[in-house]
C-alpha cells in the first residue's frame, strides 16, 4: 500500500537492533523553554530477525518469563516476531517503591557540548552491504549536539563481576566495550542490580565520537569500520536539546498562571522529546533523572513515588524508573507547580495501603500457578501481594486554583474506580497511579500512560458522572493500551474500544447500580454513542472509518523493521471517535452474543495470558472463539467479524438492528416525554403564550440523569426552530451553564443554531475553558454565516491559538479561513 502524505513514518530499524533500556539525564529550563541533556541507549542486536531470515526458527523472543514455560498456543501472533526486553535484578541496591536516595539525584555530565553538527564522512549508510551499519532512530524537532560511544570498562569492576556467574572471566568483563549478555538477562528477582548497573554505565565517560546525521524523521548513527549490528557499540550516549517548534511537548501556563511543560499525546509521540525507537514492538525499560527549579514538581511514567533531591542554586532533581518493558511512546513527563490534592492529613497512598488489601490467604495457589507469556521482568501477576491489592496507591495533582474542585469531584471516587476495575479484570498491572489535571489547552478529555493519567479540567464540572466515566476509561487503559498493547497502531480499537466498553461496566460498579439499572443506563449510553457514530460516518472519509485499515497486511513491517502508521498525521482523525465507538459496539455485540458472564470471565483469562504483550485483532478473536462453548457462539466466526466489523467502512448491520431496540428503554422513553413537553411549550411561545398557561401535568423533570439530559438536548437540536423564550426556560430549568462539559457542549450547539444572543457568553466560555471539546463548535459558528457568530469564533481562536496543539490549530484554521 503506497504511503500517503498523512501517514506517520516509523523509521527505526528494529529488525536489526533493539534498545533494551533508555537512561535519560535532563535539565528542564522554563526561561529558555528547552529540555536539554543526554540519553544513553543500551543496545542489543535483534538476533531473532537474523535467525529467521536464515530460515532458522528463533525461540529467544518467546522465552520463559516469571519462571514459567511457554506453550506455543499462548504466544500472540505479534509476539512470534518480537524481541522484548528481559529486565531486572536483585536486592543489594537500595531502590524501592518510594526510594529516591541522594546518590541517584544529581549525576551526569553537566558540561554541555555545543557547536557540533552532524558528522560528514565517506562511510556508507547501508545496513548490510560492504559499508558501515547504521543505527536508525525516530527523531524530529531535536538539536542533536554529539553522539558518542560509552566506555563500559569505566564501570567499577565490583559492580560488573558481582552480577556475573562465578565462571565468567574477569578479563572478558573489564576489557570489552560490549555489555556482557549475562548482565541484560538477569532473572527478574535481580532487577535492582540491573537497574544499578544501567545507572553506573550511563554515567561512564565516552570513548569516541560516532558519526551521525539527521533528516526530517530520523537520526542515523554509525561507526566507521563496523558493518554489522552485532559489532555495533552496545552503549551509546546522545547529547541533544529540544527546539522551540518541538511537537512532543507543550510549554504553557497552568490554570493558576504558572509555567509548566508536559508531553501531550502528540501524533508524533516522543520523538521530539528524545531519539528513540518508535515502532511499538521495540519495548524497553527506562530510568530518568530530571533537574528543574525547586518550585516545580516532576511527574513521570515511573514505578516509584519520586521525591526531590536538592542540588544547588534552587535546583532539584527527580529520579524515576520503569522495569516493565514498554514502547517509548508511552513515556510521559509533566513539570510544573502542581499541588497535591489530599482529602485528609493522611495521604491517599497511606489510606489505600491500609484499607484496600484483601487477605493474602484467599487464593494462595492462584499467583504461584499464574503463567506469564511475556519475557522475564518483575511481574505483578506473579505477586500474591499485587493480586490481593484491590486498590493501588494513588495521588492527585492539580493547579492550586482547581484544588477544591478536585477534592470535591475526584478524591472521593478515585479509589472506588480502581476497586471497580479490579473487580472486573483482577490484578492491577501497575503498582501506583498519579492523576494530573493538565492545562485547558490539552486536546482531549484524558490520556493514560504507565503510572500516570492526564485529565482535562472539563471533567471537574457539573455532577460527577462525567468525571467518574472518564477516570474509569483511563484506568481501563492500564490493561488495554498499556499492559496489553496493539502490535499495529492502526488497530487503535484494541485500546480505545476496550476502554470505552469497560468504562460503562466500571461505572455501574462505582454507582452500585442493580443489574436492571445497569442495563438501562448502558442501553441509553449505547444510543448516545450510536447517534455520535452515525453522525461521524455521515461526515467523514470512508477510509477513516475502518478499524483494520491495513487489512491482511496489519502488523507487517519492512525488512529493516520500519513501518508507517496509516493516517497517523491526519489532523481530522485526531478528533474522530470511530475507532472508539465501532470497537465499543463490536465488544458489546460479542458480550451480548455469548452472554456477559461468559464474556467477562473470558476477558479476565485473556488479560492473565496476554499481559505484557502486543497483540493484533486476531489474537483476541482467536482465543475468544476457541474458548467459548460452541452452543454460545451463535454462528460467530473470525471471517464474519472481519467482514462485518473490522474491514469495511460504514455502520455494521448488527448494530443497525440492535439500535431499533433502544427506543423502548425506560430512560429513553422518559426523555422523549420531556422533549414532547418542550416542543409543546415552544409552540405556545411562538404563538405568544405565557408560562402561566402550562398544564400542571407538563411540569418538567429537573432531576433527570446527565446522560438523559444529553439525549434531550440532542433531540431538541433536531427541531427546526426554538424561540428565545423556550431557550431561556430550558437553560433555567436545568441550570445548563453549571452542568458537565458534555451537556454544555449540546447547549452551545443549541445557542449557535438558534442564534440565541443572550447566551453567546456561554459559547465563549466553553471555547476558552473546554478546548478539548470545543473544536467543532468553531465550524458551527462559521456555517451559519452570521457576522456576530463569526466574530466570536475569530476572537476566541485568537485568544487560544498560540497555546493550542498543532492538530487543533490546523482543523480550526481550516474552518475559519
Amino acid at each position: 500500500m503506497a504511503q500517503q502524505t498523512d501517514d506517520l513514518p516509523l523509521m527505526a530499524n528494529t529488525s536489526h537492533i533493539l534498545v533494551k533500556h533508555y537512561a535519560l539525564d535532563l535539565d528542564v529550563c522554563f526561561e529558555s523553554q528547552t529540555i536539554s541533556g543526554n540519553i544513553v541507549l543500551f543496545l542489543q542486536p535483534n538476533t531473532c530477525h537474523e535467525s529467521e531470515k536464515a530460515g532458522n526458527p528463533c525461540h529467544s523472543q518467546v522465552g520463559i518469563a516469571c519462571g514459567d514455560s511457554v506453550q506455543e498456543s499462548g504466544i500472540p501472533h505479534s509476539s512470534k516476531s518480537l524481541l522484548q526486553s528481559s529486565i531486572k535484578d536483585s536486592n543489594s541496591c537500595p531502590i524501592g517503591e518510594r526510594d529516591t536516595s541522594e546518590k541517584y539525584g544529581c549525576h551526569g555530565n553537566k558540561k554541555q557540548t555545543s557547536g557540533i553538527t552532524s558528522s560528514e564522512n565517506g562511510c556508507d549508510r547501508g545496513n548490510h552491504g560492504s559499508g558501515d551499519f547504521v543505527l536508525v532512530l525516530d527523531c524530529c524537532d531535536l538539536s542533536v549536539l554529539k553522539v558518542e560511544e560509552v566506555d563500559v570498562t569505566g564501570v567499577p569492576e565490583k559492580c560488573m563481576t558481582s552480577m556475573l556467574p562465578s565462571c565468567e572471566s574477569e578479563q572478558q568483563v573489564t576489557h570489552s566495550h560490549q555489555i556482557p549478555p549475562e548482565l541484560v538477562s538477569l532473572p527478574a528477582s535481580r532487577w535492582k542490580e540491573q537497574l544499578s548497573y544501567y545507572m553506573q554505565c550511563s554515567r561512564a565517560s565516552g570513548c569516541g565520537e560516532l558519526n551521525f546525521s539527521t533528516d526530517t524523521w530520523s537520526l542515523q548513527i554509525s561507526k566507521c569500520g563496523v558493518n554489522t549490528p552485532s559489532n555495533f557499540p552496545s552503549v551509546v550516549r546522545i547529547w541533544y536539546k529540544t527546539t522551540a517548534n518541538g511537537r512532543s511537548v507543550k510549554w504553557t501556563k497552568d490554570q493558576s498562571g504558572r509555567p509548566c511543560v508536559f508531553t501531550f499525546g502528540s501524533p508524533i509521540n516522543n520523538r521530539a522529546l528524545f531519539p528513540c525507537q518508535e515502532p511499538p514492538m521495540a519495548m524497553s525499560t527506562w530510568d530518568a533523572t530530571v533537574r528543574t527549579h525547586s518550585s516545580s514538581i516532576v511527574l513521570m511514567s515511573g514505578e516509584n513515588f519520586a521525591a526531590p533531591n536538592y542540588c544547588s542554586q534552587g535546583i532539584c532533581s527527580w529520579f524515576y524508573y520503569v522495569t516493565m518493558p514498554m514502547p517509548a511512546s508511552t513515556f510521559t513527563i509533566a513539570v510544573g507547580s502542581w499541588t497535591e490534592v489530599k482529602n485528609s492529613p493522611s495521604t491517599a497512598f497511606e489510606s489505600c495501603q491500609l484499607s484496600r488489601i484483601m487477605p493474602l490467604n484467599m487464593d494462595k495457589k492462584r499467583s504461584s500457578e499464574q503463567e506469564c507469556r511475556h519475557l522475564e521482568c518483575p511481574c505483578r501477576y506473579k505477586s500474591l501481594e499485587a493480586y490481593s491489592q484491590i486498590c493501588i496507591p494513588h495521588r492527585v495533582f492539580a493547579p492550586d486554583v482547581l484544588k477544591d474542585q478536585c477534592k470535591e469531584m475526584m478524591i472521593s471516587v478515585l479509589s472506588r474506580c480502581l476497586e471497580a476495575a479490579y473487580s472486573v479484570l483482577g490484578t492491577h498491572p501497575f503498582s501506583r497511579l498519579d492523576i494530573l489535571i493538565v492545562p485547558s489547552n490539552f486536546s482531549s478529555l484524558g490520556m493514560a500512560s504507565p503510572h500516570i493519567i492526564y485529565l482535562t479540567q472539563s471533567v471537574l464540572s457539573g455532577r460527577n458522572q462525567l468525571c467518574i466515566s472518564r477516570v474509569c476509561h483511563e484506568i481501563a487503559h492500564a490493561w488495554f493500551g498499556l499492559a496489553i498493547g496493539a502490535h499495529d497502531w492502526t488497530e487503535e480499537w484494541i485500546s480505545e474500544g476496550f476502554a470505552t466498553h469497560l468504562e460503562d461496566v466500571f461505572l455501574a460498579n462505582v454507582l452500585k447500580l442493580s443489574e436492571e439499572e445497569s442495563k438501562e443506563h448502558q442501553d441509553l449510553k449505547a444510543l448516545l454513542r450510536w447517534r455520535r457514530l452515525n453522525d461521524e460516518i455521515s461526515n467523514s472519509q470512508e477510509e477513516l472509518q475502518i478499524l483494520r485499515p491495513q487489512g491482511e497486511s496489519t502488523g507487517e513491517v519492512s525488512e529493516s523493521g520500519s513501518t508507517m502508521v496509516r493516517h497517523g498525521l491526519n489532523a481530522d482523525k485526531t478528533f474522530m471517535q470511530v475507532h472508539y465507538l465501532k470497537g465499543y459496539f463490536l465488544l458489546r455485540y460479542l458480550a451480548n452474543t455469548i452472554g456477559a458472564d461468559t464474556y467477562f470471565s473470558f476477558l479476565r483469562r485473556f488479560v492473565n495470558q496476554f499481559h505484557g504483550q502486543l497483540i493484533l485483532s486476531q489474537d483476541f478473536l482467536h482465543m475468544l472463539l476457541e474458548t467459548v462453548p460452541e452452543h454460545l457462539k451463535h454462528d460467530l466466526s473470525l471471517d464474519a467479524i472481519y467482514q462485518i466489523w473490522l474491514d469495511p467502512p460504514g455502520m455494521p448491520q448488527p448494530l443497525l438492528e440492535e439500535s431499533q431496540t433502544w427506543t423502548g428503554n425506560g430512560l429513553v422513553q422518559q426523555v422523549k416525554q420531556e422533549v414532547s413537553k418542550w416542543i409543546r411549550l415552544n409552540q405556545r411561545n411562538k404563538r405568544g403564550g405565557t408560562g402561566r398557561k402550562r398544564k400542571r401535568g407538563e411540569e418538567f423533570d429537573e432531576k433527570i440523569v446527565p446522560d438523559q439530559l444529553v439525549l434531550l438536548l440532542d433531540l431538541l437540536l433536531e427541531e427546526k426552530t426554538l424561540c428565545a423564550k423556550t431557550l431561556q426556560c430550558l437553560k433555567k430549568t436545568y441550570s445548563l451553564q453549571e452542568q458537565d462539559a458534555e451537556i454544555r457542549h449540546r447547549w452551545c450547539e443549541l445557542v449557535i443554531k438558534h442564534k440565541y444572543i443572550a447566551s453567546y457568553k456561554d459559547v465563549e466560555t466553553f471555547l476558552l475553558q473546554d478546548q478539548a471539546m470545543g473544536v467543532y463548535l468553531y465550524g458551527e459558528l462559521m456555517v451559519n454565516e452570521d457576522a456576530r457568530q463569526q466574530e466570536l469564533a475569530h476572537r476566541c481562536f485568537a485568544a487560544v491559538r498560540d497555546q493550542m496543539d498543532v492538530s487543533c490549530v490546523k482543523v480550526v484554521g481550516e474552518m475559519l479561513f
